[in-house]
Protein backbone atom coordinates (compact mmCIF):
# COMPACT_ATOMS: atom_id res chain seq x y z
CA UNK A 1 0.00 0.00 0.00
CA UNK A 2 1.41 3.48 -1.22
CA UNK A 3 1.90 6.22 1.12
CA UNK A 4 2.89 9.95 0.48
CA UNK A 5 4.12 12.57 2.64
CA UNK A 6 2.13 15.73 2.77
CA UNK A 7 5.15 18.59 3.59
CA UNK A 8 2.11 21.13 4.23
CA UNK A 9 1.25 18.80 7.72
CA UNK A 10 4.72 17.50 8.27
CA UNK A 11 2.72 14.15 8.62
CA UNK A 12 2.18 10.95 6.44
CA UNK A 13 -1.13 10.45 4.85
CA UNK A 14 -2.97 7.16 4.14
CA UNK A 15 -4.93 7.03 1.01
CA UNK A 16 -7.90 5.22 2.97
CA UNK A 17 -9.09 8.49 4.20
CA UNK A 18 -9.55 10.04 1.19
CA UNK A 19 -13.31 10.42 0.89
CA UNK A 20 -13.27 8.15 -2.18
CA UNK A 21 -13.31 5.11 0.75
CA UNK A 22 -15.99 6.20 2.64
CA UNK A 23 -16.49 4.08 6.18
CA UNK A 24 -12.48 3.44 5.80
CA UNK A 25 -10.42 5.51 8.68
CA UNK A 26 -6.94 4.93 9.74
CA UNK A 27 -5.72 6.71 12.97
CA UNK A 28 -2.23 7.70 12.46
CA UNK A 29 -0.11 5.84 14.35
CA UNK A 30 2.19 7.64 18.16
CA UNK A 31 5.95 8.79 18.19
CA UNK A 32 7.97 5.89 18.50
CA UNK A 33 8.91 5.75 22.20
CA UNK A 34 13.24 6.76 22.98
CA UNK A 35 14.91 2.99 23.40
CA UNK A 36 16.03 4.08 26.66
CA UNK A 37 13.93 4.96 29.59
CA UNK A 38 14.20 8.85 29.92
CA UNK A 39 13.27 8.63 33.81
CA UNK A 40 16.32 5.96 34.17
CA UNK A 41 19.05 7.31 36.51
CA UNK A 42 22.28 5.14 36.28
CA UNK A 43 23.17 3.79 39.78
CA UNK A 44 26.83 5.02 41.33
CA UNK A 45 28.33 2.26 42.76
CA UNK A 46 30.11 1.98 45.13
CA UNK A 47 34.20 2.52 45.55
CA UNK A 48 35.21 0.39 47.91
CA UNK A 49 38.69 0.19 50.17
CA UNK A 50 41.27 -2.37 50.15
CA UNK A 51 40.34 -3.51 53.41
CA UNK A 52 36.98 -3.58 52.85
CA UNK A 53 37.27 -5.43 49.85
CA UNK A 54 39.53 -7.75 51.28
CA UNK A 55 37.38 -8.24 54.67
CA UNK A 56 34.48 -9.25 52.34
CA UNK A 57 36.56 -11.84 50.36
CA UNK A 58 37.72 -13.59 53.67
CA UNK A 59 34.11 -13.65 54.69
CA UNK A 60 33.26 -15.43 51.25
CA UNK A 61 31.58 -11.96 49.80
CA UNK A 62 30.60 -13.80 46.44
CA UNK A 63 29.48 -9.64 45.69
CA UNK A 64 32.84 -8.21 46.87
CA UNK A 65 34.88 -11.29 45.01
CA UNK A 66 33.37 -10.45 41.63
CA UNK A 67 33.98 -6.85 42.27
CA UNK A 68 37.58 -7.58 43.30
CA UNK A 69 38.59 -9.94 39.97
CA UNK A 70 37.17 -7.07 37.64
CA UNK A 71 39.30 -4.39 39.40
CA UNK A 72 42.30 -6.99 38.69
CA UNK A 73 41.23 -7.14 35.22
CA UNK A 74 40.81 -3.70 34.80
CA UNK A 75 43.56 -2.25 32.17
CA UNK A 76 43.47 0.93 33.57
CA UNK A 77 46.53 2.07 35.42
CA UNK A 78 44.64 3.64 38.19
CA UNK A 79 43.33 0.34 39.00
CA UNK A 80 46.66 -1.25 39.37
CA UNK A 81 47.69 0.07 42.74
CA UNK A 82 44.58 -1.31 44.86
CA UNK A 83 44.19 -4.45 42.79
CA UNK A 84 47.98 -5.26 43.59
CA UNK A 85 47.33 -4.11 47.70
CA UNK A 86 44.29 -6.81 47.51
CA UNK A 87 46.30 -9.34 46.06
CA UNK A 88 49.28 -9.02 48.69
CA UNK A 89 47.06 -9.23 51.41
CA UNK A 90 44.91 -12.55 49.96
CA UNK A 91 48.10 -13.51 49.63
CA UNK A 92 48.50 -15.43 53.06
CA UNK A 93 45.09 -16.80 52.69
CA UNK A 94 45.61 -18.79 49.63
CA UNK A 95 46.95 -21.77 48.38
CA UNK A 96 44.78 -24.25 49.92
CA UNK A 97 42.86 -25.45 47.35
CA UNK A 98 43.34 -28.37 44.34
CA UNK A 99 43.83 -26.22 41.27
CA UNK A 100 42.69 -28.56 38.00
CA UNK A 101 43.20 -27.12 34.65
CA UNK A 102 40.55 -28.19 31.95
CA UNK A 103 41.57 -28.00 27.97
CA UNK A 104 40.70 -29.86 24.83
CA UNK A 105 39.45 -29.34 21.31
CA UNK A 106 36.12 -27.34 20.72
CA UNK A 107 33.10 -29.50 21.49
CA UNK A 108 34.72 -31.57 23.58
CA UNK A 109 32.30 -31.02 26.01
CA UNK A 110 34.13 -28.91 28.68
CA UNK A 111 32.15 -26.56 29.86
CA UNK A 112 28.73 -29.67 30.04
CA UNK A 113 31.79 -31.34 31.77
CA UNK A 114 32.68 -28.79 34.60
CA UNK A 115 29.07 -28.82 34.97
CA UNK A 116 28.94 -32.33 35.71
CA UNK A 117 32.42 -32.43 37.40
CA UNK A 118 30.75 -29.79 39.38
CA UNK A 119 27.98 -30.94 40.71
CA UNK A 120 29.43 -34.33 41.95
CA UNK A 121 32.10 -32.13 44.29
CA UNK A 122 29.50 -29.69 45.60
CA UNK A 123 27.58 -33.11 46.42
CA UNK A 124 30.83 -34.23 48.54
CA UNK A 125 30.69 -30.95 50.50
CA UNK A 126 33.37 -28.79 48.23
CA UNK A 127 33.33 -24.82 47.20
CA UNK A 128 34.18 -24.42 43.44
CA UNK A 129 35.21 -21.97 41.29
CA UNK A 130 34.91 -22.37 37.83
CA UNK A 131 37.63 -19.61 35.85
CA UNK A 132 36.35 -19.84 32.05
CA UNK A 133 38.08 -18.14 29.73
CA UNK A 134 36.31 -17.06 26.54
CA UNK A 135 37.59 -16.93 23.17
CA UNK A 136 38.32 -13.07 21.93
CA UNK A 137 37.33 -12.22 18.47
CA UNK A 138 40.48 -11.30 16.54
CA UNK A 139 37.61 -8.92 14.04
CA UNK A 140 35.29 -7.12 16.99
CA UNK A 141 38.00 -7.47 19.96
CA UNK A 142 34.85 -8.77 22.00
CA UNK A 143 33.54 -12.14 23.95
CA UNK A 144 30.51 -13.99 24.20
CA UNK A 145 31.13 -15.07 28.05
CA UNK A 146 28.28 -17.62 27.75
CA UNK A 147 29.92 -20.60 29.64
CA UNK A 148 27.43 -19.93 32.73
CA UNK A 149 24.08 -20.95 30.66
CA UNK A 150 26.22 -24.59 29.79
CA UNK A 151 26.56 -25.00 33.23
CA UNK A 152 22.85 -24.51 34.21
CA UNK A 153 23.01 -27.09 37.71
CA UNK A 154 26.48 -25.91 38.74
CA UNK A 155 25.17 -21.37 38.30
CA UNK A 156 22.47 -22.20 40.84
CA UNK A 157 24.72 -23.58 44.06
CA UNK A 158 25.68 -20.97 46.28
CA UNK A 159 29.14 -23.11 46.95
CA UNK A 160 29.95 -22.07 43.19
CA UNK A 161 31.90 -19.16 41.98
CA UNK A 162 31.40 -19.16 38.04
CA UNK A 163 33.59 -16.30 36.43
CA UNK A 164 33.59 -16.15 32.53
CA UNK A 165 36.83 -13.90 31.29
CA UNK A 166 37.64 -12.90 27.98
CA UNK A 167 40.90 -14.58 26.70
CA UNK A 168 42.15 -11.41 24.99
CA UNK A 169 45.79 -12.00 23.67
CA UNK A 170 46.64 -13.88 26.50
CA UNK A 171 49.14 -16.85 25.71
CA UNK A 172 47.61 -20.04 25.78
CA UNK A 173 43.76 -18.77 25.80
CA UNK A 174 44.44 -17.92 29.49
CA UNK A 175 43.30 -14.39 30.75
CA UNK A 176 45.70 -12.44 31.34
CA UNK A 177 44.93 -12.36 35.57
CA UNK A 178 43.64 -15.67 36.04
CA UNK A 179 46.49 -16.78 38.75
CA UNK A 180 45.62 -13.80 40.45
CA UNK A 181 41.99 -14.57 40.44
CA UNK A 182 42.90 -17.82 41.73
CA UNK A 183 44.09 -16.13 45.02
CA UNK A 184 41.40 -14.35 45.82
CA UNK A 185 39.37 -17.71 45.15
CA UNK A 186 41.49 -19.54 47.35
CA UNK A 187 41.11 -16.51 49.92
CA UNK A 188 37.27 -16.78 49.77
CA UNK A 189 37.22 -20.51 50.66
CA UNK A 190 36.96 -22.16 47.55
CA UNK A 191 38.66 -25.49 47.89
CA UNK A 192 38.84 -26.33 43.91
CA UNK A 193 39.45 -24.45 41.18
CA UNK A 194 38.76 -25.17 37.92
CA UNK A 195 40.39 -23.13 34.99
CA UNK A 196 38.63 -23.97 31.60
CA UNK A 197 41.18 -23.03 28.59
CA UNK A 198 39.83 -21.78 25.33
CA UNK A 199 40.76 -24.96 23.56
CA UNK A 200 43.92 -26.58 21.79
CA UNK A 201 45.21 -24.41 19.41
CA UNK A 202 47.92 -22.25 21.02
CA UNK A 203 50.56 -22.83 23.50
CA UNK A 204 48.76 -24.17 27.06
CA UNK A 205 52.22 -23.48 29.08
CA UNK A 206 50.29 -20.58 30.82
CA UNK A 207 47.40 -22.95 32.26
CA UNK A 208 49.58 -25.41 32.93
CA UNK A 209 51.85 -23.28 35.00
CA UNK A 210 49.11 -22.51 37.46
CA UNK A 211 47.35 -25.75 37.98
CA UNK A 212 48.24 -28.44 40.07
CA UNK A 213 46.58 -31.13 37.99
CA UNK A 214 46.04 -31.07 34.04
CA UNK A 215 43.45 -32.29 32.44
CA UNK A 216 42.73 -33.08 28.54
CA UNK A 217 39.35 -34.01 26.90
CA UNK A 218 39.25 -35.78 23.91
CA UNK A 219 36.59 -37.37 21.56
CA UNK A 220 35.92 -40.78 19.69
CA UNK A 221 34.30 -41.60 16.49
CA UNK A 222 35.08 -38.20 14.99
CA UNK A 223 37.61 -39.37 12.49
CA UNK A 224 41.39 -40.49 12.86
CA UNK A 225 41.63 -40.42 16.52
CA UNK A 226 45.85 -40.39 16.03
CA UNK A 227 44.98 -36.78 15.23
CA UNK A 228 44.19 -36.12 18.69
CA UNK A 229 47.54 -37.30 19.67
CA UNK A 230 49.50 -34.27 19.83
CA UNK A 231 53.15 -34.50 21.65
CA UNK A 232 53.23 -30.80 23.34
CA UNK A 233 49.81 -31.27 24.67
CA UNK A 234 50.11 -35.18 26.04
CA UNK A 235 53.18 -34.56 27.56
CA UNK A 236 51.51 -31.66 29.81
CA UNK A 237 48.41 -33.73 30.49
CA UNK A 238 48.36 -35.52 33.86
CA UNK A 239 45.03 -37.70 32.91
CA UNK A 240 43.14 -37.90 29.36
CA UNK A 241 39.70 -38.54 29.54
CA UNK A 242 37.59 -39.51 26.37
CA UNK A 243 34.08 -38.11 26.79
CA UNK A 244 30.64 -39.00 25.16
CA UNK A 245 31.30 -42.79 25.88
CA UNK A 246 27.85 -44.02 26.06
CA UNK A 247 25.50 -45.16 23.87
CA UNK A 248 26.57 -46.84 20.41
CA UNK A 249 29.58 -44.61 21.11
CA UNK A 250 31.03 -46.66 23.77
CA UNK A 251 33.48 -49.19 21.64
CA UNK A 252 34.55 -46.32 19.72
CA UNK A 253 35.48 -44.63 23.26
CA UNK A 254 37.55 -47.78 24.06
CA UNK A 255 39.51 -48.32 21.31
CA UNK A 256 40.68 -44.83 20.99
CA UNK A 257 41.64 -44.88 25.02
CA UNK A 258 43.45 -47.56 24.12
CA UNK A 259 45.43 -45.64 21.23
CA UNK A 260 46.03 -42.74 23.86
CA UNK A 261 47.65 -45.02 25.97
CA UNK A 262 49.82 -46.43 23.85
CA UNK A 263 51.48 -43.04 22.67
CA UNK A 264 51.90 -42.28 25.67
CA UNK A 265 53.98 -45.60 26.71
CA UNK A 266 56.25 -43.95 23.83
CA UNK A 267 56.47 -40.81 26.03
CA UNK A 268 59.57 -40.51 28.32
CA UNK A 269 58.53 -40.69 32.43
CA UNK A 270 57.29 -37.38 33.85
CA UNK A 271 59.74 -35.60 36.14
CA UNK A 272 57.40 -36.61 39.18
CA UNK A 273 56.92 -40.43 38.13
CA UNK A 274 53.66 -40.37 37.65
CA UNK A 275 52.01 -42.09 34.67
CA UNK A 276 49.15 -40.38 33.47
CA UNK A 277 45.81 -42.32 33.42
CA UNK A 278 43.37 -42.40 30.25
CA UNK A 279 39.44 -43.01 31.06
CA UNK A 280 35.86 -43.03 29.06
CA UNK A 281 33.21 -41.27 30.43
CA UNK A 282 30.55 -39.29 29.50
CA UNK A 283 30.06 -35.62 30.88
CA UNK A 284 26.08 -35.43 29.77
CA UNK A 285 24.91 -38.41 31.64
CA UNK A 286 27.45 -38.06 34.28
CA UNK A 287 28.87 -42.00 34.50
CA UNK A 288 32.43 -42.72 35.60
CA UNK A 289 32.90 -39.12 36.63
CA UNK A 290 33.93 -40.90 40.27
CA UNK A 291 36.74 -42.58 38.54
CA UNK A 292 38.32 -39.15 37.12
CA UNK A 293 38.09 -37.71 40.65
CA UNK A 294 40.10 -41.05 42.34
CA UNK A 295 42.74 -40.75 39.41
CA UNK A 296 42.84 -37.01 40.87
CA UNK A 297 43.05 -37.87 44.06
CA UNK A 298 45.96 -40.01 43.82
CA UNK A 299 47.47 -38.02 41.68
CA UNK A 300 47.37 -35.27 44.79
CA UNK A 301 48.75 -38.05 47.28
CA UNK A 302 51.48 -39.24 45.22
CA UNK A 303 53.02 -36.08 44.35
CA UNK A 304 52.43 -34.76 47.65
CA UNK A 305 54.12 -37.83 49.14
CA UNK A 306 57.36 -37.15 46.72
CA UNK A 307 57.37 -33.49 47.49
CA UNK A 308 56.83 -32.39 43.88
CA UNK A 309 53.46 -31.07 44.29
CA UNK A 310 55.28 -28.24 46.41
CA UNK A 311 57.91 -27.97 44.29
CA UNK A 312 55.76 -27.58 41.29
CA UNK A 313 53.98 -24.40 42.83
CA UNK A 314 57.88 -22.73 44.04
CA UNK A 315 58.40 -23.27 40.35
CA UNK A 316 55.07 -21.58 38.80
CA UNK A 317 55.30 -18.95 40.98
CA UNK A 318 58.80 -18.19 39.61
CA UNK A 319 57.80 -18.55 36.23
CA UNK A 320 55.01 -15.62 36.40
CA UNK A 321 57.13 -13.58 38.12
CA UNK A 322 59.30 -13.53 35.00
CA UNK A 323 55.73 -13.42 32.85
CA UNK A 324 55.12 -10.39 35.07
CA UNK A 325 58.03 -9.13 34.68
CA UNK A 326 57.75 -9.24 30.23
CA UNK A 327 53.96 -7.94 30.18
CA UNK A 328 55.08 -4.88 32.37
CA UNK A 329 57.84 -4.20 29.73
CA UNK A 330 55.80 -4.83 26.94
CA UNK A 331 53.41 -2.23 28.24
CA UNK A 332 55.77 0.34 28.99
CA UNK A 333 57.00 0.36 25.45
CA UNK A 334 53.95 0.80 23.74
CA UNK A 335 52.38 3.64 26.38
CA UNK A 336 55.27 5.26 26.00
CA UNK A 337 54.26 8.99 23.71
CA UNK A 338 57.24 8.89 22.56
CA UNK A 339 56.80 5.04 20.70
CA UNK A 340 53.61 6.44 19.66
CA UNK A 341 54.32 9.26 17.78
CA UNK A 342 57.15 7.69 16.02
CA UNK A 343 55.06 4.39 15.31
CA UNK A 344 52.36 5.36 12.27
CA UNK A 345 56.17 6.77 10.76
CA UNK A 346 57.76 3.53 11.38
CA UNK A 347 54.41 1.62 9.95
CA UNK A 348 54.24 3.52 6.68
CA UNK A 349 58.00 2.83 6.11
CA UNK A 350 57.44 -0.48 6.10
CA UNK A 351 54.56 -0.98 4.02
CA UNK A 352 56.70 1.10 0.81
CA UNK A 353 59.28 -1.44 1.61
CA UNK A 354 61.75 1.47 2.33
CA UNK A 355 63.28 -0.17 5.68
CA UNK A 356 62.99 -3.79 7.00
CA UNK A 357 60.54 -4.96 9.74
CA UNK A 358 63.77 -5.40 11.75
CA UNK A 359 64.88 -2.02 11.05
CA UNK A 360 61.73 -0.77 12.46
CA UNK A 361 61.69 -2.51 15.04
CA UNK A 362 65.44 -1.52 16.28
CA UNK A 363 63.95 2.55 15.64
CA UNK A 364 61.41 2.04 18.30
CA UNK A 365 63.39 0.04 20.68
CA UNK A 366 65.97 2.36 20.32
CA UNK A 367 63.29 5.83 20.50
CA UNK A 368 62.35 3.78 23.89
CA UNK A 369 65.46 3.43 25.28
CA UNK A 370 66.88 7.00 24.67
CA UNK A 371 63.45 7.93 26.44
CA UNK A 372 64.49 5.92 29.44
CA UNK A 373 67.68 7.56 29.96
CA UNK A 374 66.18 11.02 29.70
CA UNK A 375 63.67 10.39 32.28
CA UNK A 376 66.45 9.04 34.23
CA UNK A 377 68.70 12.49 33.90
CA UNK A 378 65.55 14.56 35.01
Amino acid sequence: MQQHFDKDSAHIDHPENDPAYQGLKVNRGIKAPPIINPYFKPRKRRRYTTDEYVAGILEGNVSLLSQAVTLIESTLASDRHMAQEIIEKCLPHSGNSMRIGITGVPGSGKSTSIDTFGMHLIKQGHKLAVLAIDPTSEVSGGSILGDKTRMEALSREKNAFIRPSPAGDSLGGVARKTRETIILCEAAGFDTIFVETVGVGQSETAVHSMVDFFLLIQLAGTGDELQGIKRGIMEMADGIIINKADGDNIDKAKLAASHFRNALQLFPATESGWEPKVLTYSGYYAIGIKDIFDMIDQYRHFTVDRGFFDLKRQRQAKWWMYETINDTLKNSFYEDERVKALQQEIEECILQDRITPFKGAQKLLDTYYQALRQDARK
